[in-house]
């Protein structure tokens, strides 16, 4: 599972021309599973997600966390992380997990979240637009498979 973290001022999403969800100051996460994922990769993650020190303290410095500041996280499925672009020109999605499966650990990787903070999320499976005003600009790559 990976995890494409920004720090937001502000973020949304649109399905269809209408707005499904949007966060204040906090973090949107995209999140691409791989066909080997497992729930195990989901609590590695919380391990380190609701608790990452990327938000300003007083003194300007990355000390505080998303649950220190109150802030909201806005989970996007994004299978294209599991794309492989080693070889020609157009991606392969082979290493991503099969859409059923993937929704259950995307909608569980969220459950798990909001357990420390306020989640919103896309629509699974959608054509999204997603409107993000990164703050910073702030951004991490985090591998479950490397934690």
């Amino acid at each position: 599972m990976i995890a494409l973290i920004q720090r937001v001022s502000r973020s949304s999403v649109d399905v269809g021309g209408t707005k499904i969800a949007g966060i204040g100051p906090g973090m949107t996460i995209l999140l691409g599973v791989f066909r080997d994922d497992s729930e195990a990769e989901i609590e590695r993650l919380m391990k380190k997600i609701p608790h990452l020190r990327i938000f300003a303290d007083e003194a300007g410095r990355m000390n505080r966390s998303l649950i220190d500041i109150g802030g909201e996280a806005l989970v996007v499925s994004q299978f294209t992380l599991a794309g492989d672009l080693r070889k020609g020109r157009r991606p392969s999605f082979d290493a991503a997990m099969p859409p059923l499966e993937a929704k259950r650990l995307y909608e569980r990787f969220c459950e798990r979240l909001a357990e420390y903070v306020p989640v919103q999320t896309g629509r699974f499976g959608a054509m999204m637009e997603v409107e993000i005003l990164n703050d910073g600009p702030v951004t991490f790559i985090l591998d479950s498979r490397e934690l």
